[in-house]
């Protein structure tokens, strides 16, 4: 095997949204850059400038991102979300209180008893997030 890489594909009322997104994520997180979009030409599939396939980062983790147009029986679910550990309490608040932002809160910032603080949400993409402050 030669990696394992999470990949985000943007559909329903969020297709065309994959690159606004992974530029939203990346300018929240420090160590983290878009390395490649790759975009639908005319007489392609999908709408012409929408993400046929994009690689960034954040913090170090590798990421695919692309836009889907066809009608699926699906979209992202909390099932499946993002853990990020976070440093500080200030760190922890500015990123959820940024991810949440036009998203829903499924967890608010708490403590739980298995973490002092820890939250738990949908950005405004639908994808799920997981924010825990590390001991």
């Amino acid at each position: 095997m030669k990696s394992i890489t999470t990949s985000l594909m943007f559909v329903g009322k969020q297709a065309g949204k994959a690159e606004e997104a992974i530029r939203f994520y990346t300018s929240i997180f420090p160590n983290s850059k878009i390395t490649d979009i790759q975009r639908y030409k005319a007489g392609e599939h999908e709408p012409e400038g929408s993400t046929k396939m994009a690689r960034f980062s954040i913090n170090g983790a590798e990421f695919l991102a692309l836009d889907s147009h066809l009608d699926h029986k699906f979209s992202f679910t909390p099932s499946m979300s993002l853990y990020v550990e976070c440093e500080s309490a200030s760190e922890i608040e500015k990123v959820f209180r940024v991810l949440a932002e036009d998203g829903s809160e499924l967890m608010p910032l708490d403590n739980y008893g298995f973490s002092q603080k820890f939250g738990w949400l949908n950005d405004r993409y639908g994808v799920s997030w997981q924010l825990n402050l590390s001991n």
